[in-house]
């Protein structure tokens, strides 16, 4: 029987982003971390969607690597 990885989501409401170049910075950091499946930044809306595997990554831990590089989440 194959073991099939359950993916989560969770979304991140952030202070407001300035310019483009913070989605890339965003999704860089995410994309590079182990587990992490999608990423989506959403410019207009300041929000972060993300889609991961929960028995790898914790959400906290993807909190953690928006705030490490400037980006404060508010909920």
């Amino acid at each position: 029987m194959q073991n099939i990885k359950e993916i989560k989501t969770v979304k991140f409401q952030l202070e407001t982003l300035t310019c483009p170049s913070c989605i890339q910075k965003i999704e860089g950091v995410l994309k590079k971390e182990q587990g992490v499946d999608n990423v989506k930044v959403l410019f207009n809306s300041s929000k972060v969607k993300i889609a991961y595997d929960e028995d790898v990554v914790t959400s906290e831990r993807l909190k953690e690597l928006i705030e490490k590089v400037g980006y404060p989440v508010l909920q």
